[in-house]
């Protein structure tokens, strides 16, 4: 994919603007962190050239002017939502989000567990992080939310959530996906603060929308994409074109609490430091560093498409509603494209259909195809069989490839995957033998010492990273996670590859 963005610029920029915001208001300042603070894959896609951990690597620059807190909705934990980059709910995202501060040498101060109503299905995360010495507050819905500003801003609301005890003067609030619950603690810290007789100022760090590219442009589309289960909106802001005479863009949810958030904080701010817009409210400094618009185009017009097929998909599987797929098919057609324009789409159709011509086949008796586009443009196909899955034959086909090596080669042997499948049927009491793609990567890696072949496709499995995959039909868990960990960019067909309701 062609580099369309400076991330370099972008961290500095960005770092700059950060400390300009705080040193007025005496250094002390509540900045909400939207989007993901780790692995932050959805921007690296629409930007390429961003670097995923370039949020971290900023605090890193900040780290010793910084506590971090994280927010997470005690209703996406009931839910069980999920982080759909890397297949985990969020709670269980929000503990790996921990882990990885702690490996780039940045602390958690404390977790924050939004709109708590004492769910019984909440206590068990809140129980692990607190007897592992994480501190945990629990924050209760906030009372006249988000139209009776006396009440929120009170002893009933806000001054009912717990003060959470920082050191560091800026104090970063993330969590793990939107409606976390950010602002409303930044808010209820505010006014602690304001409390306590001192002046704390608040902020926004949002990627997206990018507030200094077009309405329509399709960076700022994907992200309605992203979000289109929220039914979030881009809008031109329209406190910033009254006060300021420009366009900028941001979005209906920050549009419609920007009157809310305004009176709260003037009753603590200078009549001359209050924001004027919530686009003014907010630092991002991510349009200033687009530096090829083209690139950036196509690389958001296919994170649209990924984004419907996923709609697709969760709607299969029961985990979102068919006006989602609706909304971003529109989306798609604003910037005048279709799925059809994912080069690997036809291709994985044309090998399921290809399946079904060859003797045998998979066993349950469907045909399934698969399609990579690999870093050079070339794409490899794979088809199931009763030994392997279609996602397994097209990465080992893909990794001959890169190696050089012939087509025919076999690269697992038949004693390999004979051993792997008595012990699915013997041991573990599968119905399915064939292999997914996370057997066949353990497959793979055993056969290395006795086959030199091997080896080598073995070595290329890197270079599928952030490659672009297409299924003729819905991966199995065992397939998905496979493709996870090698970083490749998976979309399906919203179809399953069995009548069976229980997949392995």
């Amino acid at each position: 994919m062609k580099i369309g963005f400076d991330s370099d610029k972008y961290l500095k920029e960005q770092s700059a603007a950060i400390l300009e915001r705080a040193s007025g208001f005496d250094g002390k300042l509540y900045l909400e962190f939207g989007g993901k603070l780790v692995c932050d894959y959805h921007a690296a896609r629409v930007l390429p050239g961003f670097d995923p951990n370039a949020k971290i690597k900023l605090l890193q620059r900040l780290k010793d002017k910084v506590d971090i807190i994280i927010c997470i909705h005690a209703g996406a934990i009931e839910e069980r939502k999920i982080r759909a980059d890397f297949g985990l709910s969020y709670d269980v995202d929000t503990m790996k989000t921990i882990d990885d501060l702690r490996d780039w040498g940045l602390d958690v101060r404390a977790v924050v567990v939004t709109r708590y109503r004492d769910q019984p299905s909440v206590k068990p995360f809140i129980n692990k992080l607190a007897r592992r010495d994480i501190k945990v507050y629990t924050h209760r819905p906030i009372i006249g939310y988000p139209n009776d500003v006396n009440t929120i801003d009170s002893t009933s609301s806000n001054g009912d959530n717990a003060k959470n005890k920082t050191k560091r003067p800026k104090k970063i609030v993330t969590g793990p996906g939107p409606n976390s619950g950010k602002a409303g603690t930044c808010m209820s810290q505010v006014y602690h603060e304001f409390q306590r007789g001192i002046r704390a100022g608040y902020a926004k760090f949002e990627t997206f929308p990018v507030w200094n590219l077009p309405l329509n442009h399709p960076v700022n589309i994907a992200y309605e994409a992203a979000t289109a289960d929220l039914a979030d909106v881009n809008m031109v802001d329209p406190f910033h074109l009254e006060a300021r005479g420009e366009t900028a863009i941001n979005y209906n949810r920050d549009i419609e609490v920007f009157p809310v958030i305004r009176r709260i904080l003037a009753r603590i701010m200078p009549p001359d430091q209050l924001y004027t817009s919530p686009t003014e409210m907010g630092v991002n400094r991510v349009g200033f560093a687009i530096s090829d618009d083209k690139a950036v185009r196509e690389a958001a017009t296919q994170e649209i498409i990924r984004r419907y097929y996923r709609a697709l998909a969760d709607f299969a599987n029961g985990r979102g509603e068919k006006a989602v797929a609706d909304r971003i098919k529109l989306m798609l057609e604003n910037v005048g494209a279709s799925e059809l324009d994912r080069k690997v789409v036809q291709p994985a159709l044309r090998a399921a259909q290809e399946a079904g011509k060859l003797p045998g086949k998979g066993n349950d008796g469907t045909f399934c195809g698969a399609a990579i586009e690999l870093a050079d443009g070339s794409i490899v196909t794979g088809k199931n069989s009763p030994l392997l899955h279609a996602a397994s034959s097209c990465i080992l086909n893909a990794i001959k490839h890169l190696a050089g090596l012939p087509e025919n080669l076999p690269l697992l042997s038949k004693d390999v995957i004979s051993s792997v499948g008595k012990l699915k049927h013997d041991i573990m009491h599968a119905k399915q033998l064939s292999l997914t793609l996370a057997e066949t990567l353990t497959a793979l890696s055993v056969s290395v010492p006795s086959n030199p072949a091997a080896g080598m496709a073995m070595e290329q499995l890197a270079k599928l990273s952030g490659c672009e995959m297409h299924m003729s039909h819905l991966p199995t868990a065992g397939d998905e996670t496979g493709i996870r960990k090698l970083g490749i960019n998976l979309t399906s067909e919203p179809v399953f590859a069995s009548r069976n309701l229980f997949m392995e």
